[in-house]
């Protein structure tokens, strides 16, 4: 094993490779079709037992698909993709793993599986990074045609487009539920999550709480300073009551002035102790790029979800109305 940690190579781009990897989010994600496709293609067009997707993260080679490993990642140090990244201009292939080098004391060799054949093409990126690979692997020694090799490119090449669409569908499904002037969630991810979060509740009895939040006098601002001006209040007020909020809740716009915020209940959490903090840091003053100070104030309602609660528009009007409650008492 230590042989193997001496001969693990990295290479002279890691820093931007790892951020290459670590932009398409796919790490330890739940299998996928597209790719379980192509390993299943792969183990086949190879007539091999096993055949792997990984990405090559900082420690560990991660499968996003394997057939016939029954491993869900491996030591970097022992990964004979670690190998084949370096070179990513062309696969890497081992046609008897006992004899070369680099590989004969791996203990993937020398241990169960006893691998003793391995093949494997770079995933590379639009930007030239390896990300990691699409690999065959056998128990028996064999012979790798160049035909086989161009396939095994092939495949590589349908698997880093099925990584790209996914990357491209996840940022599209993002900017679907995000408000593009705060960069907030949005209206229809809020209502997604308090879907999902009233099924939790409904399981395990979890309470959470919906506030409903509009801003005061952000008109006369508007009317004063202009929409320009009112936007960056706006944004302003939402990065403040960002610093408010825990990981594990959901701050949104909902529209024009008004926010809401989703919050999980927990020892500490308070709703009535959120309400005083996002109340003191949105009525602070606010420079504006003009060089003009304003001050606005925020009415803030909520509701509990309770056993009594039967749908997200009962509780979300349960808080409107303590919201509008608030607003008549000024």
């Amino acid at each position: 094993m230590l042989d193997c940690i001496k001969q693990c190579p990295i290479p002279e781009n890691e820093v931007q490779r790892l951020q290459a990897v670590r932009s398409y989010d796919i790490l330890d994600t739940p299998p996928e079709v597209d790719f379980d496709t192509l390993t299943r293609v792969a183990a086949h067009a190879f007539n091999v037992p096993a055949a792997v997707i990984g990405l090559m993260d900082a420690d560990r080679l991660w499968f996003k698909s394997e057939i016939g490993l029954g491993t869900q990642q491996l030591d970097r140090q022992i990964a004979f993709c670690a190998h084949a990244v370096m070179r990513p201009e062309e696969p890497l292939v081992v046609e008897d793993l006992q004899q070369d080098p680099r590989f004969l004391g791996n203990p993937l060799v020398t241990q169960l599986p006893h691998l003793r054949f391995y093949a494997g093409a770079p995933l590379i990126d639009r930007h030239g990074y390896a990300l990691g690979t699409i690999a065959v692997v056998d128990t028996q020694p064999r012979t790798f045609s160049e035909s086989q090799r161009a396939l095994l490119r092939d495949l590589s090449t349908l698997a880093i487009t099925a990584l790209e669409n996914r990357q491209r569908a996840n940022r599209l499904s993002h900017l679907a539920m995000t408000d593009h002037l705060t960069g907030l969630a949005n209206r229809v991810q809020f209502e997604r999550t308090l879907n999902s979060e009233l099924a939790h509740a409904r399981r395990t009895g979890e309470p959470f709480t919906v506030f409903y939040m509009d801003l005061d006098g952000f008109k006369d601002i508007n009317d004063t300073f202009g929409h320009f001006s009112g936007d960056e209040v706006l944004c302003e007020v939402a990065a403040r009551m960002t610093q408010q909020i825990r990981t594990e809740d959901l701050l949104v716009r909902l529209g024009g002035d008004e926010f809401g915020i989703f919050m999980r209940q927990s020892a500490g959490a308070s709703a009535e102790s959120l309400v005083k903090r996002i109340m003191e840091v949105v009525s602070a003053p606010i420079m504006l790029a003009t060089g003009d100070k304003v001050s606005i104030g925020i009415s803030i309602g909520f509701a509990t979800y309770s056993d009594a609660t039967d749908s997200i528009a009962t509780l979300l009007a349960q808080a409107d109305q303590a919201l509008y409650a608030i607003k008549r008492k000024g």
